[in-house]
C-alpha cells in the first residue's frame, strides 16, 4: 500500500525518497505550481527561500555534523548540495535553482514515487501520511492541522536580497573569507568606515517597513536565527558590527587597515552572476531597500533581483502532540516532518522528513519504529520536538549544547566538538550497522 507525503520542501523530498529506497511506493503530493505561498517563487521542489547556504561543512561543527549524519542516512538532498555547492569559505553553500532542480528530477524519476500536483485541504484518514507542509501551510490544511493538534504557534521569518554581480562597483568591493579561510572567491566584501555606517545605521532604524498583517505588529515574535537587519539594529548602535556586519578578520586592500564594518555578499550560483546580501534579511519596503542598501559603499547602482521580504511562519506545540519518530500522539499512522515540527533550518528539517520517512516504513511493516540516542545531532533534536517543555516551545537548529555533555570534559572547545561528532558518528554507524540488521532480520 502507498505512504502518503504532503509538501515537496525539503523534508517531503527526503521522507518521500527514504520511503521509497526502502521499495514502498510513495505518493508526494505537492500543490506548486498550482498554488504558491507568500515566499515561494519557484515550480521545483525543495526550494531555498532565506539563503542558499546550508552553513558551516565542517563535522568538528554542530551544522557539519549534522549533515554528515544525513549522509550516512542516504540522505538525497546532500547528494544534491554536494553536486551543487559553490564557494562559501567554511560553509556549505549552494547554486539554490541547480539544487531544486536536481532534487526535483530525481524525486520524479524515481519508479515508486507518483507526484501528484494540487492543494490538499484535508489530511488522510487512511493508511500511513507524512505532513511535510512547512511553516507556510496553506490556510486550508492549517486550520485542521490546527484542529487536530490544538493550536499552533507562529513567528516572523525573513529572507534577504539578491544583487547581480555585474551591478556592484568592483573598485569598493574586494574578494576574500574571514582569515583568509575557503579561498578569496568565496564572499565579496563592502567595507565602511565609521562615518559610513554611522550614516547607514540611521538610515536603516528609521526606514519604512512594510505591512504585515495578522500579528501584533506592535510586538512581534521574530526568530532570533533569522532576524530582520533593522530589527536588530535597533538593539543597539553597534550590534550589526558584532553580527553579520563584523569586519575581523578582513583587511581593506585600498587602505591596508581592518573596516569599521563589512557587508558581506555570498554567491548564490556557480557562475558567480548573483549574490545575496549574508544576514540582511529584511522586511523594509522595497523602495527602501533600494535606497538603504545603496548606501552601502560598492552597492550604489547595485541591481535587486529580488528583494528581501517577511512571512508567517506556523509551528506545532510538539511536546504536547509529537512522538520522538514525529508521529503523532494518539494517530500513531500520522507522521509530522520539517520545520512545521519546530526544527530550524534547512538541513534540521530535511533530518527530521529522513526520520519521518523511514518511521513511516517501519510503521507500515508493523515493526518498532526508530527513536535515536540524544547523542546523535538528529536524536537530540527529534528529542527536543518531543520532551522541551510544552507551552514555551520554541525551534532549535543543530548546536552542540543539545548533545550530552562528555565524561570526563574536555576543557579545549576544539577537541570538544571534535570528540562529541567523533561520539555522534560511531554510535549512529553502530545503530546502521546492527540495528537496521536486526529490523531486516525479522521480517
Amino acid at each position: 500500500m502507498s505512504i502518503q507525503v504532503i509538501g515537496a520542501g525539503l523534508a517531503g523530498c527526503e521522507a518521500a525518497w527514504q520511503i521509497a529506497q526502502a521499495g514502498i511506493p510513495v505518493t508526494l503530493y505537492e500543490m506548486k505550481p498550482q498554488k504558491y505561498s507568500p515566499a515561494h517563487t519557484s515550480p521545483d521542489f525543495a526550494e531555498l527561500i532565506c539563503s542558499n547556504s546550508l552553513k558551516a561543512d565542517r563535522v568538528e561543527s554542530a551544522a557539519g555534523l549534522l549533515k554528515e549524519e544525513m549522509r550516512r542516512f542516504g540522505s538525497l538532498l546532500m547528494e544534491c548540495a554536494d553536486a551543487c555547492r559553490v564557494p562559501a569559505g567554511g560553509a556549505l553553500a549552494v547554486d539554490r535553482a541547480l539544487f531544486s532542480k536536481m532534487a526535483t528530477e530525481k524525486i520524479k524519476s524515481h519508479p515508486l514515487i507518483q507526484v501528484e500536483y494540487g492543494e490538499i485541504t484535508q489530511l488522510p484518514t487512511d493508511g500511513i501520511t507524512v505532513v511535510a507542509t512547512g511553516p507556510l501551510t496553506a490556510d486550508a490544511l492549517a486550520e485542521e492541522i490546527e484542529r487536530l493538534c490544538g493550536g499552533g504557534l507562529s513567528f516572523f521569518d525573513a529572507a534577504a536580497p539578491i544583487v547581480t554581480a555585474e551591478s556592484l562597483d568592483q573598485q569598493v568591493c574586494f574578494s576574500a573569507s574571514r582569515y583568509d579561510k575557503g579561498g578569496d572567491d568565496a564572499y565579496l566584501n563592502c567595507p565602511m568606515n565609521q562615518e559610513e555606517y554611522e550614516v547607514f545605521y540611521e538610515a536603516l532604524v528609521t526606514a519604512e517597513r512594510a505591512p504585515v498583517h495578522d500579528f501584533d505588529v506592535a510586538n512581534p515574535k521574530v526568530y532570533e536565527g533569522c532576524m530582520p537587519i533593522e530589527v536588530l539594529a535597533q538593539r543597539g548602535r553597534d550590534t550589526m558590527r558584532f553580527g553579520p556586519m563584523k569586519p575581523v578578520g578582513l583587511t581593506d586592500p585600498r587602505t591596508g587597515r581592518r573596516p569599521w564594518a563589512v557587508v558581506q555578499l555570498r554567491r548564490e550560483n556557480r557562475e558567480g552572476t548573483l549574490f545575496n546580501l549574508v544576514g540582511f534579511q529584511t522586511n523594509l519596503k522595497f523602495g527602501e531597500q533600494k535606497r538603504v542598501f545603496g548606501m552601502i559603499p560598492g552597492l550604489q547602482h547595485a541591481d535587486f533581483v529580488r528583494y528581501g521580504v517577511m512571512h508567517r511562519n506556523t509551528f506545532l506545540d510538539s511536546p504536547q502532540v509529537l512522538h520522538a519518530d514525529f508521529s503523532m500522539k494518539g494517530r500513531e499512522n500520522l507522521f509530522f516532518a520539517g520545520q512545521i515540527t519546530g526544527v530550524e533550518g534547512y538541513m534540521e528539517s530535511a533530518a527530521s522528513g529522513i526520520l519521518a520517512g523511514r518511521n513511516a516504513v517501519y510503521r507500515q511493516a508493523g515493526k518498532e519504529t526508530l527513536v535515536l540516542p540524544r547523542e546523535t545531532m538528529v536524536g537530540a533534536l527529534s528529542d527536543h520536538v518531543a520532551n522541551s517543555i510544552s507551552g514555551n516551545f520554541q525551534p532549535m537548529g543543530a548546536n552542540f549544547g543539545v548533545l550530552p555533555a562528555l565524561e570526563p570534559h574536555i576543557r579545549d572547545k576544539k577537541e570538544r566538538y571534535a570528540a562529541l561528532a567523533a561520539r555522534s558518528l560511531n554510535l549512529l554507524e553502530r545503530i546502521l550497522d546492527q540495528g537496521e540488521t536486526e529490523r531486516n532480520g525479522s521480517q
